[in-house]
């Protein structure tokens, strides 16, 4: 099922900022250049040659090797807190619909589905003849109990539901109603599902990973889902693989699923290796991996093209990295106070010294290859310390004797959560913000501690090292700021005209009003800035070309499983 884009935390603790893709050599002299991004990249700049393989990779036959960063084994959709695992969950399980690169919806399981005029009535017609890797049959049951189970009263994963608004869910969670009654198996191959709202996102929240009805159901009841933690390291899907191994830091092995409906992949062992930035070229060189992305450098990229067998491939990454503040204490609820920390920082420094020419500083809350993307109208928030100091004097922030500022008694100090002591982060934001008498205090921790701060009782100031998850819809990166969740909404932004808008877009499909009412948004988000936008950026990936189809991969999209299973090796 997709997820809000936080429950922020699955997201940021997946997806580390390139705090890893590079040191702080450069530090806070590195130049300001500025930089772009173009959102439309996704080209292969190399074809690598198949008979200049090394030996190590020629050496295996039926196996592909790509790479993943720190799964932790839920391997359940809905029921994981890591991003990786759902990266490694995608070729066990699959989906009823799927996007392809340009965000349209693409057949999965489902083979065909029809929408309600009014929006709001939604039916999936099967493929025939699924099949889950046991061989037991995959019905329209086997739907109906999935979307079930993350609306248990005791779901408390990703999977969100209440934009939509399920007929009958309600009551089946109070306990007045034994099924939820918007959900309507027809026959075997056929499923209705009647919602309350209408949502343009309402096709991809509903036809997500199918459970087995039989396998995860078999001791369901309403309101007790404990029982599922003995099933997160046996996972049963009707994706292309299933899971053959797991070793906790090192490897998630995979073995051919015979049962699957497009036929059994060509390659029958796939294999995604735990690997380090540090180590990513030279294994890839040796032959002990098929696939990598690599850090966004000019190094990197002429490394990748002498190689010979490597096919390169340029691309704009679908994320933003932000720096999280916590709108909810003082003196972070006054909008003059965040937007000071915008103006102070030398956001282009950072990104010059994390992408060396493959980033560029983010304005709105849309990633460039958005169809909604826009900065027309936008404030830039070109680094100006002296601006950021004229919005603090505003505020009542005046400078001490020591040059950190004072008010009412309290120094101006603000505590910067990250994960990486190596984030590019730390050493500019440190000299920019004392030039204006911010104290600057780091805090390097372990991505679950920060999580836990972050999350639990308002510990913290500003939090930083994550990037967002993929952003698709143009609610993916605005939802957050919107939701009168607090599990979800972790700033505690609250904006009315903001809300309003963001509701305005979900209530029409056609893209050409919405996108004009998510440029206005992004104006409003702009002036009344949540967090501090970051960057945008350009990765690198590369592959061995003796492997087949590769060129249509990437983990963690939304298709990646679709692609796995036709990959071959010549």
């Amino acid at each position: 099922m997709r997820k809000h884009l936080v429950a922020v935390v699955a997201a940021a603790a997946a997806l580390l900022l390139v705090a890893g893709c590079g040191g702080t050599s450069g530090g806070s002299n590195a130049e300001s250049t500025e930089t772009t991004v173009d959102g439309s990249l996704n080209k292969v700049v190399v074809k690598g040659d198949p008979s200049k393989s090394p030996a190590k990779a020629n050496g295996r036959k039926d196996t592909f090797i790509a790479t993943i960063n720190s799964p932790s084994g839920v391997f359940l959709p809905g029921f994981n807190d890591n991003g990786w695992d759902g990266n490694a969950q995608q070729p066990i399980f699959a989906s009823l619909v799927v996007t392809d690169d340009s965000g349209q919806y693409i057949p999965d399981l489902a083979e065909k589905w029809d929408i309600s005029s009014d929006q709001l009535t939604y039916t999936f017609h099967l493929r025939d003849n699924l099949k889950f890797s046991d061989g037991s049959p995959l019905t329209a049951d086997d739907v109906a109990f999935s979307l079930t189970l993350f609306n248990d009263p005791a779901y408390s994963g990703g999977s969100d539901f209440s934009d939509i608004g399920i007929k009958g869910v309600d009551a089946y969670k109070s306990g007045k109603a034994d099924s939820i009654s918007g959900i309507r198996v027809i026959d075997e191959r056929t499923i209705t599902i009647e919602t309350t709202k209408a949502n343009p996102l309402t096709l991809g929240i509903l036809g997500g990973q199918v459970l087995s009805k039989a396998y995860y159901g078999k001791d369901y009841q309403r309101g007790h889902l404990d029982y599922l933690k003995d099933l997160y390291g046996k996972p049963l899907g009707a994706g292309p693989y299933k899971l053959s191994k797991y070793v906790d830091g090192q490897e998630v092995r995979y073995v051919a699923n015979k049962y699957y409906y497009g036929g059994e992949p060509k390659i029958r062992n796939l294999i995604f290796k735990v690997t380090s930035k540090d180590t990513a070229l030279s294994n890839f060189q040796n032959g002990e991996t098929d696939f990598d992305g690599f850090s966004p450098d000019k190094d990197n990229l002429d490394a990748l093209k002498q190689l010979g067998f490597a096919s390169v491939r340029e691309s704009t990454v679908p994320d933003m990295s932000e720096i999280w503040i916590n709108n909810l204490k003082a003196p972070f609820n006054d909008k003059r106070v965040r937007q000071a920390l915008i103006y102070g920082l030398n956001r282009q420094q950072i990104i010059n010294v994390a992408y060396k020419g493959f980033g560029q500083v983010a304005s709105v809350y849309a990633a460039p290859t958005q169809w909604s993307y826009t900065d027309k109208g936008v404030n830039k928030y070109k680094f100006d310390p002296d601006k950021a100091g004229k919005l603090l004097d505003e505020a009542g922030w005046k400078t001490g004797s020591d040059g950190i500022r004072e008010k009412d008694g309290r120094k101006l100090t603000v505590r910067y959560l990250t994960s990486k002591d190596t984030d590019e982060t730390i050493p500019i934001a440190t000299e920019n913000y004392k030039a204006i008498g911010i104290d600057f205090q780091p805090e390097v921790l372990d991505g679950d501690t920060i999580i836990e701060r972050w999350t639990q009782g308002g510990d913290w100031d500003l939090v930083g090292g994550f990037r967002t998850n993929g952003l698709s819809d143009p609610n993916d990166a605005i939802s957050e700021f919107v939701s009168h969740d607090k599990s979800i909404n972790l700033t505690g932004y609250h904006n009315e005209e903001a809300d309003k808008l963001a509701k305005e877009g979900l209530s029409t499909q056609d893209k050409t009003k919405r996108k004009a009412i998510y440029a206005e948004l992004y104006k409003v988000l702009n002036n009344d800035p949540p967090t501090i936008p970051l960057s945008y950026r350009q990765s690198i990936t590369a592959w061995n070309t003796r492997v087949k189809g590769v060129e249509n991969y990437s983990t963690g999209n939304s298709d990646a499983a679709l692609v796995l299973a036709k990959l071959s090796i010549e």
